[in-house]
């Protein structure tokens, strides 16, 4: 029997189905151009609740979270749940997934809308942006060329900035802005 983390597998599976129905966890499957592979990745499992991980973290307060070694995941946390929330309201329609590449280059969240147009985002905690930062998104945007629409670098700067074709650095709080 395979186990993972002490539990049965299936049992594992009911339990994040629970935590998942009860609006604890969100899940962002995996993408692949190959819908097969699509099933058989693993997904990412986030904490809809970001004040709850502080506190199972011990972070009470601002200071402590930026001094955390898991700042950069809480924001990427945070992001994906909110990014996920505004697409069940949005008349824009997307599919949200993250990316893995064979080569280990990884991209946080991916939107595919109904004609398979692709959206890479990025989230970064860092106040100013470089070209390294879109390495996963020009692994993302290399693999499925005509079908990538743009890259975006999300991040806790203030200005919006063009990288290149297809690529720019937006502020985090563009999310709440008209």
């Amino acid at each position: 029997m395979s186990r993972t983390s002490g539990l049965p597998n299936s049992s594992l599976g009911r339990y994040l189905n629970l935590l998942q129905a009860i609006f604890l966890i969100q899940t962002l499957p995996a993408w692949s151009g190959n819908l097969g592979k699509r099933l058989v990745k693993t997904p990412k499992v986030f904490l809809v609740d970001t004040g709850i991980a502080c506190h199972l973290l011990g972070i009470a307060d601002e200071t402590a979270l930026k001094n955390h070694t898991m700042a950069g995941s809480l924001l990427e946390n945070f992001v994906v749940c909110e990014i996920v929330k505004q697409l069940s309201w949005s008349r824009q329609r997307a599919r949200h997934y993250h990316f893995r590449s064979h080569t280990g280059q990884e991209v946080d969240l991916v939107l595919e809308d109904p004609e398979g147009k692709i959206v890479g985002m990025e989230i970064k905690l860092a106040d100013t942006i470089s070209s390294k930062h879109f390495k996963g998104l020009r692994s993302l945007k290399a693999s499925i060329a005509d079908r990538f629409l743009r890259g975006l670098v999300l991040y806790t700067g203030k200005n919006a900035v063009p990288f290149e074709e297809d690529m720019f650095a937006l502020p985090v709080s563009a999310l709440w802005s008209a």
